[in-house]
């Protein structure tokens, strides 16, 4: 039985600026060794933490707009008035191939990921156990302007109000434990019978037995 002929699946995770979904899928990187990450393409400005090519690829507007030409992304979005595009070639190729992909991306890029291929998402919302402890990390991260964590601080409401179009949602108060559950979501998922593309054939060899 050949299971690696399963198709790969999209593992999305949302959640408002500072609830930690960077963290968590650094921990499931750690944790999975079957699930690549997709790096964003970003106009924002590179924060000290941060490495190009690893956590994003920087690039100016003017790429971006010649990238978007191409039709270089599966979906591109403004957010926080710079734009992040998620690249297609790389995620068609480790879908075919059976690879799992998770992404780090906003609400608005899991609604054009599902129009591109809604079979292949699952889709997890992350929220932070409380406001106060938003803020915090907001604040804690130390790496953006007051100006900033004050506007993702009052965009964070519009963010929350998508939860509703997701598969799961998951409160990270605890790193570890919200970690462990995204990867018994992603086990399960992995299972579904649709993306089980060996058992077709494997179930019509067992059929084939009745009907000699």
């Amino acid at each position: 039985m050949n299971e690696k002929k399963r198709k790969g699946l999209m593992l999305v995770l949302s959640s408002p600026s500072g609830a930690g979904k960077t963290s968590i899928c650094k921990k499931i990187l750690k944790l999975d060794k079957e699930i690549s990450m997709s790096i964003s393409y970003t106009t924002r400005s590179k924060r000290k933490s941060e490495k190009d090519g690893v956590d994003y690829f920087f690039v100016s507007k003017t790429d971006f707009d010649s990238l978007i030409r191409e039709k270089f992304f599966i979906e591109y979005a403004n957010v926080f008035e710079n734009w992040y595009g998620t690249p297609k070639a790389f995620v068609e190729e480790k879908l075919e191939n059976g690879k799992d992909v998770i992404f780090d991306i906003d609400w608005q890029g899991a609604q054009k990921l599902s129009d591109f291929s809604k079979n292949d998402v699952v889709s997890i919302f992350i929220l932070p156990p409380s406001n106060k402890e938003l803020l915090k990390r907001l604040k804690k991260r130390a790496e953006d302007s007051v100006d900033i964590v004050s506007s993702r601080m009052s965009k964070a409401k519009a963010e929350i109000s998508h939860w509703i179009e997701y598969d799961y949602v998951l409160i990270n108060d605890n790193l570890e434990i919200c970690s462990s559950k995204i990867m018994n979501i992603l086990k399960a998922e992995r299972l579904k019978r649709k993306r089980q593309r060996f058992i077709f054939d494997f179930i019509d060899k067992l059929l084939d037995y009745f009907i000699r």
